[in-house]
């Protein structure tokens, strides 16, 4: 059986599901994208191809074998884009959380269920309908759990409005222990503007240290408390261009040792001054889906 430990985003991991791009499918419809990069992708005739993406999870795959990190994958479901393991469950504490995704994309759920039997019944959560959450907005950081969400009226209108207050809610009564802090995010049809989920504009990192994007948070307070609760020094401040291409969706292996995209040059330099190892991987292709390394991932167990 799994024992279920993850408290933060840094601590040595042990264990993960890492998404597949096998049999992911022919390109999407337009009125089939889940979010504006992708159309964008989509409509200019650049959407990524599935061996290219393949090959970047098999480089993403061999940096886990490389650190002895237990890597399960999901079983490979035909025509199905099962790349984002990090939307469809997370784990907090000792305690899996089965996201309540977007109905088209339920069946992901049962390409990991082999991982699901490894865990005891009572250590995994299922929220009420009504609990809109996603993976790539729940973060625990030591005693608080960061939200990503957008509560306005308009909620059910934005595809890219994946956490709803009901989540935030949950949560807290879910995990007593830990300071729940929710964060409004921008949500917009233009990819350059569009925050999908927290990761996109926020990342803590070993070290003290985090990412940050100001213009992917709506409430200048929230974004302002991150900037206060880290310390101005320790904040790699992402430009709107660099928040479209990801930076901010970089993932720890380690307090010390960062997997990052190859083309995040001005990151990457920063990373490595800061003393961080820094494992350079191409993801460019998978980042066309408004996803990258972190989306790609369900940490299960962390030292």
């Amino acid at each position: 059986m799994l024992r279920l430990n993850i408290n933060d985003e840094i601590s040595p991991l042990k264990a993960v599901v890492l998404g597949t791009a096998k049999s992911s499918g022919p390109t999407p419809k337009p009125e089939e994208a889940y979010d504006p990069k992708s159309l964008e992708h989509i409509l200019a005739g650049t959407y990524p191809k599935e061996a290219d993406m393949i090959q970047e999870m098999e480089a993403f795959a061999a940096v886990f074998e490389k650190y002895g990190v237990k890597v399960y994958r999901p079983e490979v479901l035909e025509q199905c884009n099962q790349i984002f393991s990090r939307d469809i469950a997370f784990v907090i504490e000792d305690k899996l959380v089965v996201a309540n995704i977007l109905p088209e994309r339920e069946k992901e759920v049962e390409a990991i269920l082999h991982v699901l039997d490894k865990i005891d019944e009572g250590h995994i959560l299922h929220p009420p309908e009504e609990v809109h959450v996603e993976g790539g907005d729940v973060m625990p950081w030591k005693d608080y759990i960061f939200v990503g969400t957008y509560t306005a009226d308009d909620y059910a209108e934005w595809i890219t409005a994946r956490t709803n207050s009901h989540a935030v809610d949950y949560l807290r009564n879910q995990f007593p222990r830990k300071t729940v802090k929710s964060f409004e995010l921008r949500k917009s049809s233009n990819a350059r503007e569009n925050a999908l989920h927290l990761d996109c504009c926020f990342q803590p990192l070993g070290k003290g240290k985090a990412i940050l994007h100001k213009n992917g948070f709506l409430v200048e307070e929230e974004y302002q408390w991150l900037v206060d609760f880290f310390g101005r020094e320790n904040i790699f401040e992402i430009t709107a261009d660099e928040m479209y291409h990801m930076f901010s969706n970089v993932f720890s292996i380690s307090p010390n040792t960062v997997v990052s995209e190859k083309g995040f040059t001005r990151l990457n330099d920063w990373l490595r001054s800061e003393g961080f190892t820094v494992e350079e991987i191409p993801y460019a292709e998978i980042a066309k889906q408004e996803g990258l390394l972190r989306c790609s991932t369900l940490p299960l167990i962390r030292e």
